[in-house]
């Protein structure tokens, strides 16, 4: 039986979450785990280095290596001499390799991810594939397993492994026949294999092939992501958040104590070219289609002065993802507004910018912009019921396809009233993909929905109502941890591919 999360009791607090404000709370975020201190942080050396307003740096791409298996046999007389399969001479075997490089060269270019195909390999026994020296350089192998036994040595590279197998697509390949009962169930019943298993078997589809490079993309982007936390990384009622999500993630946080941060921000606003940047940059955002302004520009200049600072700090510790802790009350003092208006830039603009600085969930951020490459909405859930679920949070990206603004109203933070927030109007008719994480780190779960509604109720400024076809009873009993997160677009096959090569489990709702 799975053992049940159980959230501490929380007080009654005129906030979104217990997150405890100036001060934390055993009852809220449970630690304060600092990582290593960026170190040599100076507004004079940021603004020489030009980093105020840095761009985020691309996702990296994903290097595969593509191997063709494949026999040559030899005729002998009355005895069966060849097996399966429409490669058997040299001859085919280099017609193969120009299909497959013509094949990927298609799905490089329509890729919405990065992605490197080294030169396909043809190989016709293990040895062969041992001495391929660059597929040491590969991030995954496309195994395309036209005969020979040769699979097993791809696999044992020790990369993520797909097989792309032929049906209709070219010449039909032996292991289209074989692959289950000879390779992954080893002349059993049951999967035998513990490096690949169905899930990494396609059949002539360079579709089915290309959503799982995305989401090999995304787990080789957010394994190692360097992350910068603002006041120290910490966990929404789960104090080992942190050490989990560097168990789990292999994440390198990089931590800039507040001390540190207001010292940047004095001396940023002591600049005065800076702050004219700053005030030129509010004013053209203020001017933009769709925006409407309706809290004081004063806050929303110092939202796009902070920006700059947060972009320099992310340009001076290598660092697309950011995310502030004790976001509500303690930076606002300091920064003379709320974070909310300039995390929601920084999302725009390319990084990962995340509030609260909860580790239950921030990885699941992390991944969801390895894979599509779009910005996430970090978000409170409330209860399921009538198959709907309203989402909402005060630090709502505007470009959640990665393209296109959505219109936003600038208004004040909720609970503070105070500060710049967006009230993101997210698109309706959009379909999302949601994950939730678990406190533990072990079962993240899936649900895809629509937008329905973009309300406006008095809660968290940017809010969408989520219709979902699962039943309300079954996702209430389901849903675990608290934040979720949410990007537009349906991409939980991808996000349960990505995590079979985690310890996390997954469970998707549809």
């Amino acid at each position: 039986m799975e053992k049940k999360q159980n959230c501490p009791p929380q007080p009654m607090r005129p906030r979104c979450c217990p997150c405890g404000g100036a001060g934390l709370s055993r009852r809220g975020f449970l630690e304060v785990a600092g990582g290593a201190a960026v170190l040599g942080l100076s507004w004079s050396l940021l603004r020489a280095a030009g980093a105020e307003l840095a761009p985020a740096p691309p996702r990296e791409p994903l290097v595969v290596k593509p191997i063709l298996t494949y026999e040559t046999p030899s005729r002998r007389n009355q005895t069966s001499w060849r097996s399966w399969g429409g490669i058997e001479t040299q001859q085919q075997a280099t017609e193969e390799v120009a299909r497959i490089q013509g094949e990927l060269e298609k799905v490089r270019a329509a890729a919405d991810f990065p992605v490197t195909f080294l030169p396909v390999a043809a190989v016709r026994n293990g040895g062969e594939v041992a001495k391929l020296e660059d597929a040491a350089k590969a991030d995954a192998v496309i195994c395309y397993a036209a005969g020979s036994g040769a699979v097993d040595a791809c696999v044992k590279l020790g990369k993520p492994t797909i097989f792309f197998l032929r049906h209709r697509s070219g010449p039909v390949y032996l292991w289209y026949e074989i692959i289950s009962p000879r390779y992954l169930r080893q002349h059993s019943d049951r999967l035998a294999t513990k490096a690949v298993d169905d899930q990494d078997v396609v059949v002539d589809s360079l579709d089915d092939l290309t959503w799982r490079l995305r989401a090999l993309c995304g787990l080789r982007n957010a394994l190692g992501t360097r992350i910068v936390t603002i006041g120290g990384a910490s966990g929404w009622a789960h104090g080992n958040a942190p050490a989990l999500a560097k168990d789990r993630w292999k994440l390198d946080i990089q931590d800039v104590p507040y001390k540190d941060l207001t010292e940047l921000i004095k001396a940023a606003r002591a600049d005065q070219a800076a702050v004219a940047l700053a005030k030129e940059r509010a004013a053209a955002y203020l001017k933009g289609e769709g925006v409407k302004l309706e809290t004081q520009v004063p806050y929303v200049e110092n939202c796009f002065l902070l920006d700059q600072v947060f972009r320099g700090i992310l340009t001076k510790a290598n660092a697309r993802a950011i995310t502030i802790n004790s976001c509500m009350g303690t930076i606002m003092p300091i920064a003379e507004t709320t974070a909310c208006l300039t995390l929601s830039l920084l999302n725009d603009a390319g990084f990962m910018a995340f509030c609260e600085s909860d580790f239950v969930v921030v990885p699941a951020g992390i991944l969801m912009d390895g894979i599509t490459g779009h910005p996430t909405f970090l978000n409170d859930p409330t209860y399921p019921h009538h198959n709907l679920i309203t989402l909402a949070h005060c630090t709502g990206p505007r470009k959640m396809d990665g393209k296109a603004l959505d219109p936003v109203r600038v208004m004040t933070h909720f609970e503070s009233d105070y500060g710049a927030a967006p009230k993101v109007e997210m698109r309706k008719g959009m379909k999302v993909t949601n994950i939730l994480p678990d406190f533990e780190a072990k079962r993240w779960v899936g649900l895809g929905g629509e937008i329905v509604d973009a309300p406006f109720l008095p809660i968290c400024r940017s809010q969408i109502d989520i219709q979902y076809k699962p039943d309300s009873q079954l996702v209430a009993e389901r849903m675990p941890g608290f934040h979720w997160m949410t990007v537009y677009g349906d991409y939980l096959r991808e996000i349960g591919y990505a995590l079979k090569r985690t310890p996390i489990a997954w469970e998707c709702l549809g």
